[in-house]
């Protein structure tokens, strides 16, 4: 009878998601719908020079302000047209559309004072780089519906060159800010657009529902220190699609809060769907999971997607202390190359933002499938090291095929995990390898299920 059940849900879960290169069920295929905006200003109409020299913070501040009158009339269009236009932070509103033109090139500037002090955010108790506060990032919305950032491939450039110094030399007396952040707000899209050298993050979205962000580019050098392409954080119905992501530390990484405030905030990151995207991270995950996690990820479906030049490929990170869970993940139809390791599950990542944690808080590490991979110049295939009093369980692998450069006899390092395999080359370690299709099967079909009648 189970046998039969198995076989079913097999079936179901062939019918519903169809892969290499064709359409899934996930939340990228609900795209947002917006109409188009009434009316339009330039920037040039506030005064704003594109010089890359004059400050055009007020002129933002001013025209957005004007903007916002017309929220109930169908919303407005902010155009930016070609040149550089230097400016600190400012902050959206809502029903509106801030279009970079091709050439255009806000500029963030390198003058501290330009950026603004606010509060830590309330599942994280304080800055993640330093105690206290925390600078604005350089575009914000908060508590806002119906945004959009978008353009003929226009350009948002923080200029962070003088954040990574200051911060590798402890200069910073406050975490530095991001490129983009909202808040509190739902109904985000940013699209057609390139987002260059954040001081750390370049797209926040946090506490956040349904945002949706198609064909970006995202570029911070390789020595940038811990400059992260997209944050979704203590967020839902999250689409992250078409992108092309180079980061000094993480492409994407998902996160839901540190420690005691993240599990007393409570808000989990959950239904996020990744496609076709090309990540590349050279200190980091090209995706990660954490290791702030202690609202909760789940329900994450990722496919077809391209990992390389990367320290490390997929790794789910967390610590004794977190709280929470990391559970229903779906990673499938991904091409590795030139990757250290091809993927790991840390129970031992991470700092605390205080003394005050919960020792016996001990994070969750379940449900996650990894499926149909191919890795070329692969140092170590597999790092899963779960924690003794918690350890990671229903770990399903499945046609996994990496070319190992190393000579090493133990390709897979595990200790504290257990799951399930089959068609994986290297052979996993013995952790790894009850074969049990018929339960990785019906772990998979329960994750794409449940994206299904989402």
């Amino acid at each position: 009878m189970f046998k039969q059940v198995a076989l079913l849900l097999l079936w179901a879960l062939c019918n519903a998601i169809r892969v290499n290169g064709e359409e899934s069920n996930g939340r990228c295929d609900h795209k947002l719908k917006f109409n188009p905006r009434p009316h339009s200003v330039s920037i040039q109409e506030f005064g704003a020079i594109g010089d890359g020299k004059t400050l055009n913070t007020i002129a933002f501040r001013n025209a957005i302000f004007y903007l916002k009158s017309f929220a109930d009339k169908g919303g407005a269009q902010l155009y930016v047209p070609p040149g550089q236009w230097l400016t600190g932070s400012f902050n959206l509103t809502s029903h509106l559309t801030l279009f970079l033109e091709k050439d255009a090139i806000i500029l963030g500037s390198q003058d501290p004072s330009h950026w603004g002090i606010v509060e830590p955010l309330p599942s994280y108790g304080r800055g993640i780089e330093l105690p206290g506060r925390r600078y604005r990032s350089l575009v914000n919305g908060y508590m806002l519906r119906d945004v959009v950032i978008t353009g003929d491939n226009g350009t948002i450039d923080g200029q962070g060159s003088v954040w990574w110094e200051w911060f590798t030399s402890h200069s910073l007396n406050y975490t530095r800010p991001h490129l983009v952040e909202f808040v509190s707000s739902e109904y985000v899209l940013v699209s057609n657009i390139s987002l260059l050298n954040a001081p750390a993050y370049n797209i926040h979205p946090v506490y956040c529902s349904n945002v949706h962000i198609h064909n970006i580019s995202v570029y911070a050098p390789p020595e940038s220190p811990y400059t992260v392409g997209i944050v979704p954080d203590s967020s839902d119905n999250i689409c992250i699609e078409y992108c092309n992501i180079s980061m000094g530390h993480d492409a994407i990484a998902f996160k839901s809060g540190w420690d005691e405030y993240g599990i007393a905030y409570g808000r989990p990151t959950t239904i996020a769907h990744v496609r076709r995207v090309d990540l590349r991270s050279s200190t980091g995950s090209s995706l990660a999971f954490g290791s702030e996690m202690s609202g909760g990820i789940s329900d994450i479906l990722v496919e077809e997607v391209h990992l390389y030049d990367s320290l490390t490929g997929i790794e789910f990170r967390t610590t004794i202390g977190r709280g929470g869970y990391i559970k229903e993940i779906m990673i499938s139809d991904v091409d590795l190359l030139n990757v250290n390791t091809s993927f790991a599950a840390i129970g031992d990542y991470g700092s605390h933002p205080d003394d005050k944690f919960d020792p016996h808080a001990f994070p969750v590490l379940e449900k996650i499938t990894l499926q149909n991979i191919i890795g070329t110049n692969i140092t170590i295939a597999g790092n899963f090291k779960g924690i003794e009093e918690s350890p990671f369980t229903f770990i399903c692998l499945s046609n996994i095929s990496l070319s190992i450069n190393s000579t090493s006899l133990s390709p897979w390092q595990c200790s504290y995990v257990s799951g399930f395999s089959e068609s994986v080359f290297p052979e996993p370690c013995p952790e790894l390898m009850n074969s049990s299709t018929s339960s990785c099967g019906i772990l998979m079909l329960e994750l794409q299920f449940y994206n299904i009648i989402l």
